[in-house]
């Protein structure tokens, strides 16, 4: 990431550890951050960031409880080092499914590689002209 830290990988643990965990936010507040208000920016809502018929979600069993260390050793980005090397969150995701397949269990990639699916973009409301 230019000018920035790698850290995409830890982000969603991060933000649970210290805004749920940590009672900045609510479980449900945290959802909005990492997923519907993402897709509503990009003007992917509600294809994407919404559980819903017709969607096109990509669903995440998180376990709030379970803890761990962060370490660039046993993260999948393709940098040698973090920025958070050595600190304990709260919270990770178990499984991953994409359009009901497991694509990802205890941090594995299980899926088939190609089967994603490219899905075109709107313009965001906020680039809309009226």
């Amino acid at each position: 990431m230019p000018n920035g830290l790698p850290g995409v990988e830890d982000r969603v643990d991060l933000m649970h550890d210290g805004g749920v965990v940590g009672g900045r936010i609510s479980r449900e507040r945290w959802v909005e951050i990492l997923s519907t208000a993402p897709a509503k920016l990009f003007g992917m809502y509600p294809h994407k960031g919404s559980i819903s018929v017709g969607a096109d979600a990509d669903l995440v069993v998180y376990d709030p409880n379970k803890k761990r260390t962060i370490s660039a050793k046993s993260h999948h980005m393709d940098v040698d080092y973090s920025c958070y090397e050595g600190r304990q969150v709260q919270g990770a995701s178990d499984v991953v499914l994409s359009r009901g397949s497991v694509i990802v269990r205890n941090g594995e990639f299980t899926g088939r590689k190609g089967a994603g699916r490219f899905v075109k973009r709107s313009p965001a409301d906020h680039v809309r002209l009226s």
